[in-house]
């Protein structure tokens, strides 16, 4: 091989054909019927253009990949080689297709070993995000199946080679570079007798493939987070409580933020108000406040457009006791969420009870997980709304000393990186000497990341003061956790052994 001045990608010519024929001929030595004609590609490239290119090497074609983008879902599952091309003609190939099908690649023998292939592969990755498309398809040749055929079915020769026992060439290049096997097809290349006939249907999944909206709203990926670090300290009037609220509603927004996260128990200074109840009864005042707390958060919401998580609040149901919160969306809508597992302290001293209901919430920025303080020292909890497609967990969070908030931040840290997601948390500082129970706050709130190559390597977005009143803006980007989902150096999602154990709600 001479000395490589240059290497280029370009877009396939119908001047190219004479030189891309040699190359066809000088690749597919074992099936010489398999060169393609000029009228052929004239078709792919009047059809097409940006789906066929060469890669060049010193200005001489080393390498093609040929595709049309088909409507993948007309296509029956066991197709051949000639449904998916329309018997060669690429009539099946149009403008409305939702997913790339490969057609052909090859590289010219003097120029293999030098991972041309995978540049082409790239490129087709990129079409396909560009033109937002679902994936990629095509069938690949096993071209070394014929010496296994007779003690191993296509499923098992598969299976061997996905473990290393068997090296095949074409199916080994396919799965390194992110392809995973669909299905077997059978009859799929006529003469393809090293294969068996026998082809696997290779995909590669578009992460970032939004399916077109016909309404005008669209789901953000740049997120903007709004923590409110509340200061604990005493209010005469709910009036006096919430003109506080609204000043830090006020605030996030002003930077343009999604989400405004309050503490959990942040509106805890009205109780002083009813020190002369005892403690369980002074909670049970304070909980007839919440109602009209979320009905002026919920104008808050849509009047700064803002979807507001409103910590935690006391909440009676028939004649128990409960720590719930609202998520009030700026569209008008508001949710309900329960702390699950209250604290020893919270049904000793209270009589709360714990809650039932979890889920993931549907929001204009995605799915987010809400779990109230204690919950987040809960891993099943976190991994089940993980499951639900959450991407952002937001933890309202009170804790009275550096001891339970080291425990609820190294968990919520934690519940960022098992599950590869966003942790926000957001707790109150201050002292409140007129309300029982409720003495001494210690807080940092804090946005957590998983830990990998596209997120700091302390797995830290963000953080405020320690015991300071103040607000944390942090913007947090979802694709990247698309990204770690497929190719993270550590999948804990993806990696689960599902076939020893399952995690459910009930």
């Amino acid at each position: 091989m001479n000395t490589i001045e240059n290497i280029e990608l370009e877009f396939l010519k119908i001047e190219d054909y004479q030189e891309l024929k040699e190359a066809m001929v000088a690749s597919y030595v074992t099936m010489p019927d398999s060169i393609w004609k000029e009228e052929q590609i004239k078709k792919l490239v009047s059809e097409f253009p940006e789906g066929q290119v060469v890669i060049k090497i010193n200005n001489q074609i080393a390498g093609c990949a040929l595709c049309i983008m088909v409507d993948y879902d007309k296509f029956e599952d066991n197709h051949t080689y000639k449904d998916i091309t329309g018997n060669y003609t690429f009539n099946t190939h149009t403008k409305d297709g939702d997913v790339i099908y490969g057609i052909d690649v090859f590289i010219r023998p003097e120029y293999r070993g030098l991972r041309l292939g995978r540049r082409l592969y790239d490129y087709r990755k990129e079409l396909c995000e560009r033109l937002n498309l679902r994936g990629l398809a095509f069938g690949g040749r096993i071209p070394n199946y014929h010496k296994y055929s007779e003690s191993l079915t296509p499923k098992e020769y598969i299976d061997k080679v996905r473990r290393k026992e068997i090296h095949d060439p074409v199916l080994n290049f396919q799965i390194s570079n992110d392809f995973h096997p669909a299905r077997i097809l059978k009859n799929y290349l006529e003469g393809d007798n090293a294969s068996g006939e026998y082809a696997v249907l290779l995909e590669w999944d578009n992460i970032y493939y939004e399916k077109k909206n016909k309404k005008a709203s669209t789901v953000k990926k740049i997120v903007r987070l709004g923590l409110v670090q509340w200061q604990m300290r005493s209010y005469k009037t709910l009036d006096d409580l919430m003109h506080q609220a609204e000043f830090f509603v006020d605030s996030v927004s002003g930077y343009r933020s999604d989400f405004a996260l309050f503490p959990e128990f942040f509106n805890a200074p009205l109780m002083a108000e009813n020190n002369h109840l005892s403690t369980p009864e002074a909670i049970r005042e304070l909980a007839k406040h919440t109602t009209e707390i979320v009905q002026r958060f919920s104008k808050l919401a849509i009047s700064y457009n803002i979807n507001i998580i409103t910590g935690s609040m006391p909440e009676i149901v028939g004649d128990k006791l409960y720590n719930v919160g609202y998520l009030c969306r700026r569209d008008g809508t508001t949710e309900r969420y329960e702390k699950l597992h209250v604290t020893p302290d919270e049904a000793k001293v209270w009589g709360m009870v714990g809650g039932n209901k979890l889920q993931a919430f549907d929001t204009d920025c995605g799915k987010i997980g809400i779990l109230i303080c204690y919950d987040s020292e809960f891993p099943e909890l976190s991994r089940i709304l993980a499951d639900e497609g959450m991407d952002i967990l937001f933890v309202p969070f009170l804790t009275d000393t550096q001891n339970g908030f080291s425990r609820v931040r190294h968990c919520a840290q934690a519940r960022a990186i098992e599950n590869e997601c966003y942790v926000a948390i957001a707790g109150s500082v201050g002292n409140l000497p007129k309300v029982h129970n409720m003495d001494i706050q210690f807080a940092q709130s804090m946005v957590f990341t998983p830990c990998d190559f596209a997120f700091p390597s302390d797995g830290v977005k963000a953080q405020t003061t320690q015991n300071t009143e103040m607000i944390l803006i942090a913007d947090v980007d979802i694709d990247l956790l698309r990204e770690l989902n497929q190719f993270g150096s550590v999948r804990n999602l993806k990696d689960r052994r599902k076939d020893l154990f399952e995690l459910r709600k009930k």
